[in-house]
C-alpha cells in the first residue's frame, strides 16, 4: 500500500464516521431538540476536526523519504545509545499504540564488527515535533528475535550498554539468543534471552539492567547496575531451579577487572575472588568461616582456550555433581562439552564422601579434550581395606540420560577385613588379591551393569551373572543391606 493510499484510507474512515453521526442525529430532528442538536453537533464536529488534525499530525512521518528516515534514525541511535545500526530498505511507520518505525532484518556493529542480526526492530519516537524529520527524537528501542555473537573481543557489549542514557527511553530485547564463540568462530554455548530491559530508575537515579534468560536448559535472572562513581558493577543472579543466588561486585582497574562474588546454595555459602585480564580468567573459591578446608583454584585461558580447576575439601558431596537436578549433571546433558575446541581439566582432592565415611582419600580427576569427557585415574580408598581406580572411562549422554562407562580396578589389601565387614561365612572366605571389571552406570536410573569381572585374572560366569545388574535404592541403609547380600551371594558362588 502506498503512503498516499494509506492517508486517503484514513480520511475516508473519518468521513464515514462523521456521516454516521450526522445520520443518527438527523433522524431525531424535531422542533424541541433542534437547538440542542445544533449545539451538540458543534461539539461533535469540533471534536472530529481536532481528531482529524491530530491523526494527520501522527501520519506526517509516512510522507518522509525512506533514505532520509534511515539516515536520521541511525544518527539518533548513535547519539543516544552509541549503537551503530545498519538498516534494510524495508522501513514501515505505525502510529498505534505510539508512533514508531518498524525495520526488518537490521544489524548492529560493535568495534567495526557485526555483533547482532535483528529480525524485527521497533524504534519509538516522541510526539513533540513530527513536522520536521531532523527534530524527531528517539525514545524506546525494542529488538525482537535477535542473535548476538560474542567472543573475547566483544564479551562486555551488554555491560558497556549499561552506561548509555536511558532517562527518556528504554532498550528492550525479546526472544533472542546470545552465541558465545571461540576465536575460531566455534560456538561454545548459547544463552536464550526471554526478556532483557535497560531502563533508568528515577528513585535510585541510576541505570538498571534486568534480564530473564536460560542457559543449558536452566532458567535464571540477572539484575545489574553501576556504582555512583562508575568504578564498580554490582549484580545479582538467581537460579531458582537450583536455589542458587549469586551476589557479584566487579571493580574496573587499568588493565584488568577484579571481582568478588558470594554464592548461596541452599545452606552452603561460598566466596569467590577472581581476576579478568585480556586473555585469562583466574578465580579462587573458599569459605573461611564455616568450612576453611574448602578451597578451589582455577583458571580459564581464552587464547588458546583451556581451563583447569583444582580443589581440596574435607568432604565431597557427589549429589551436587551428579544428582538428578545437579548443575554439573544438567550441564553435561546439554552435550556442550562435545566440542573439539574445549580443553578442560579438573582435579579435586577430598578426605571423605558426604554421608559415606567408609570411602576416603578421594582423588577426582576429570578431563575434557577433543569432545571426550573421561574420569581416568580417579582414585579412592575403602577404609584401609581396598583401593579403587577408574580406567578407560567415558561420560556421555544416552537417550537424554547421563551415563558413565569404564573399567574399575580394585586392589584388595586385606581380604579378611572385607569378609568381616560383609559378615561372610568363614567357609566361603577364599583369598582375593585383585578384582578387574567393566561397568556402565546410569546416573538418572541409578543402575550399574557390571561385566567381564575378573578375580585374580580369572572369570567366573556365575559371579558375572549375579552382579550383572545392580540397582541402587533411595535409602542408604537399604543400599548397604542390598550390597552385602548381593556380594555375599557372588562370594559364595565364587567359592563354589
Amino acid at each position: 500500500m502506498s503512503k498516499t493510499n494509506f492517508f486517503v484510507k484514513h480520511l475516508k474512515n473519518i468521513n464515514d464516521f462523521i456521516n454516521n453521526l450526522l445520520e443518527k442525529n438527523l433522524n431525531k430532528l424535531n422542533f424541541k431538540n433542534l437547538s440542542f442538536l445544533f449545539k451538540n453537533n458543534k461539539i461533535i464536529l469540533t471534536f472530529v476536526a481536532l481528531f482529524v488534525v491530530f491523526i494527520s499530525y501522527l501520519l506526517l512521518p509516512t510522507f518522509y523519504n525512506q533514505n532520509d528516515v534511515s539516515k536520521e534514525l541511525k544518527n539518533e541511535l548513535q547519539n543516544k545509545f552509541d549503537l551503530n545500526f545498519k538498516f534494510s530498505k524495508n522501513i514501515k511507520y505505525n502510529f498505534f499504540p505510539k508512533p514508531h518505525f518498524i525495520i526488518t532484518d537490521s544489524k548492529i556493529f560493535y568495534n567495526e564488527n557485526e555483533i547482532s542480526k535483528i529480525s524485527k526492530l521497533k524504534i519509538f519516537i516522541s510526539y513533540d515535533d513530527l513536522f520536521s524529520l531532523k527534530n524527531i527524537g528517539v525514545r524506546d528501542l525494542i529488538l525482537e528475535n535477535a542473535n548476538f555473537h560474542l567472543n573475547t573481543k566483544n564479551y562486555n557489549f551488554f555491560l558497556e550498554l549499561l552506561n548509555r542514557n536511558f532517562q527518556d527511553g528504554d532498550i528492550i530485547i525479546n526472544n533472542s539468543n546470545v552465541f558465545f564463540k571461540h576465536m575460531e568462530d566455534e560456538i561454545l554455548f548459547i544463552t536464550k534471552i526471554f526478556k532483557m530491559k535497560y531502563y533508568f530508575d528515577s528513585k535510585e537515579l541510576k541505570n538498571i539492567f534486568y534480564s530473564e534468560n536460560e542457559i543449558f536448559n536452566i532458567p535464571f535472572s540477572i539484575e545489574s547496575f553501576f556504582s555512583d562513581d562508575k568504578k564498580k558493577n554490582l549484580s545479582t543472579i538467581n537460579l531458582n531451579l537450583m536455589k542458587l543466588n549469586i551476589e557479584n561486585e566487579l571493580t574496573f582497574e587499568k588493565d584488568k577487572k577484579v571481582g568478588k562474588s558470594k554464592f548461596n546454595l541452599n545452606k552452603i555459602k561460598r566466596l569467590i575472588d577472581y581476576k579478568i585480564e585480556k586473555n585469562s580468567f583466574d578465580f579462587h573459591i573458599f569459605d573461611k568461616i564455616d568450612q576453611p578446608d574448602v578451597t578451589y583454584i582455577g583458571k580459564f585461558n581464552f587464547k588458546p582456550f583451556f581451563a583447569n580447576l583444582e580443589g581440596s575439601l574435607d568432604e565431597i558431596n557427589l549429589n551436587y555433581l551428579f544428582g538428578n537436578n545437579a548443575f554439573v549433571a544438567q550441564l553435561l546433558k546439554t552435550e556442550i562439552f562435545n566440542n573439539k575446541n574445549i580443553d578442560l581439566k579438573l582435579y579435586i582432592n577430598a578426605n571423605s564422601i558426604y554421608k559415606n565415611s567408609n570411602f576416603k582419600n578421594i582423588k577426582l580427576n576429570s578431563k575434557i579434550k577433543e569432545g571426550l569427557i573421561d574420569t581416568d585415574n580417579t582414585k579412592f580408598e575403602w577404609r584401609d581395606i581396598a583401593d579403587f581406580e577408574l580406567l578407560e572411562s567415558l561420560i556421555f549422554v544416552r537417550n537424554g540420560e547421563l551415563v558413565l562407562d569404564g573399567k574399575l580396578k580394585i586392589n584388595v589389601k586385606d581380604y579378611n577385613e572385607v569378609y568381616k565387614f560383609l559378615l561372610t561365612p568363614k567357609n566361603y572366605r577364599n583369598k582375593i588379591g585383585r578384582i578387574d571389571l567393566n561397568f556402565t552406570y546410569n546416573f538418572d536410573q541409578k543402575i550399574a551393569a557390571l561385566k567381564d569381572i575378573k578375580i585374580d585374572n580369572k572369570i567366573n560366569d556365575n559371579v558375572n551373572k549375579i552382579l550383572s545388574n545392580v540397582i541402587l535404592k533411595k535409602d542408604d541403609l537399604q543400599n548397604k543391606i542390598y550390597f552385602k547380600n548381593l556380594l555375599n551371594e557372588a562370594i559364595k558362588s565364587y567359592a563354589g
